[in-house]
């Protein structure tokens, strides 16, 4: 026990969402200790695909994953794999999937995912204002695009479930589609324009902006990695590979890896997995597209960054101890063969995964656990950069115990 911590929250995790929790804490006075393994931005926030996807209001699955199971398993480099080695510690996760795909839960679950992403710009505009740093995103759209005529009618009863949930989308013909990005491929029928979506030039550059300015604002930053730890009546010990560290509170976001320390300090197992997502990033190409442009038959998307095109998606079930399967990544510039006039470089291209936290109703924890000892922010699946500047001002909510009802579903005890 002690009785005079160094800190009044420590925050584990120095990806994005935890930065911008530190950030806003250490602003409504708080002494702040942010610990990471790794240096802040490292994990998935180094290489997500850069796109603040507000309009992906619906959960990472819906019942069709049922037919698609045989090829998850088959094909290693399909855009919905199962590692088939690691099917007997998913299938209680996979179960719970199927269970929130329930018409009940699955609306439930759209609910909770569209109130966040429908705070989401604004607060990202509010938060990289704050610091000086708004061109760093830039709010000028994506694009669906499709290339069969078998799949307008896809495209058709997606827009129709999009303006449902009060989703902001533009029908585009294939003419409207070539004037605004004339290097696609003239074979494109058109597509879906999202003009309330944008993306980050460089998603680690914004991290480190973050940091820079949490740093400022009184932040400390300790690289070690939290193995455990003990609540008390003064707030908590940290068991790290750095010696103990003591706080008030924590805040634990460490992402895909959060569940253990959630278990030892709340004696609550959260049914956290991991979606492996990959990216490929083109340094050549730095003129081919004006804004983020996804496909609906290839199934992945292509963000124009500071340092080149990236592109990223598929996702991947083989936890977290299962080495990268960097085919993965090279399949992505595969899949955009035949969507250019010309077909991409990849001279000087890298290949990267991360791990982005899944729970099984595509929901975060976001709450205040423990008599406040504890506060949670983790299980983004893949909006954690969407969804992060909000997350940090709920955040600094729950620390002020202002938490709202619209909060609700987002508590830990739901599991």
């Amino acid at each position: 026990m002690v009785e005079n911590p160094e800190a009044d929250i420590a925050v584990v995790g120095a990806g994005i969402v935890g930065v911008a929790c530190a950030l806003q804490l250490a602003r409504q006075g708080r002494r702040v200790l942010l610990v990471d393994r790794q240096a802040p931005g490292h994990g998935a926030s180094y290489g997500n695909a850069g796109h603040l996807a507000t309009e992906q209001v619906f959960p990472i699955a819906d019942l069709s994953i049922l037919k698609r199971l045989p090829r998850m398993l088959l094909d290693p480099m399909g855009p919905l794999r199962l590692d088939w080695k690691y099917l007997p510690t998913a299938m209680p996760w996979f179960t719970r999937l199927l269970l929130n795909l329930r018409p009940a839960p699955f609306q439930r679950s759209v609910a909770g995912i569209r109130t966040l992403n429908e705070a989401s710009l604004g607060a990202w505009q509010r938060l990289l204002g704050s610091i000086g740093r708004s061109e760093l995103f830039q709010e000028d759209g994506s694009l669906l695009v499709f290339e069969k005529p078998e799949s307008r009618q896809a495209l058709e009863a997606l827009r129709t479930r999009m303006q449902q949930q009060a989703v902001p989308v533009d029908v585009w013909s294939a003419e409207t589609v070539r004037e605004a990005a004339p290097q696609l491929s003239p074979s494109l029928l058109g597509g879906l324009f999202f003009p309330r979506t944008g993306h980050f030039i460089d998603p680690y550059r914004v991290v480190c902006e973050l940091f820079e300015a949490a740093k400022a604002s009184g932040v400390r930053f300790v690289q070690a990695q939290v193995d455990g730890g003990q609540l008390h009546s003064a707030g908590v010990t940290l068991a790290s590979d750095q010696g103990t560290l003591n706080a008030r509170q924590v805040l634990i976001s460490c992402g895909a890896h959060s569940a253990k320390l959630t278990a030892a300090l709340t004696g609550k197992r959260v049914p956290l997995d991991t979606e492996r997502g990959y990216h490929l990033m083109l340094p050549g190409e730095h003129q081919r597209l004006p804004f983020a442009v996804t496909s609906l038959e290839r199934k992945f998307i292509m963000t124009p960054m500071a340092e080149g095109l990236r592109l990223a998606g598929t996702v991947e079930f083989a936890g977290l101890e299962a080495p990268p399967s960097m085919q993965r990544a090279w399949q992505l510039h595969r899949l955009s063969q035949g969507l250019f006039r010309q077909d991409l470089s990849v001279e000087g291209a890298t290949p990267w995964m991360g791990f982005r936290p899944s729970l099984p109703d595509s929901l975060p924890v976001i709450d205040r656990v423990c008599d406040g000892r504890v506060l949670l922010a983790f299980g983004h699946q893949h909006l954690g950069l969407t969804q992060a500047a909000v997350t940090a001002e709920w955040v600094g909510r729950l620390a002020e115990r202002a938490a709202g009802p619209e909060m609700g579903a987002y508590r830990l005890d739901r599991f």
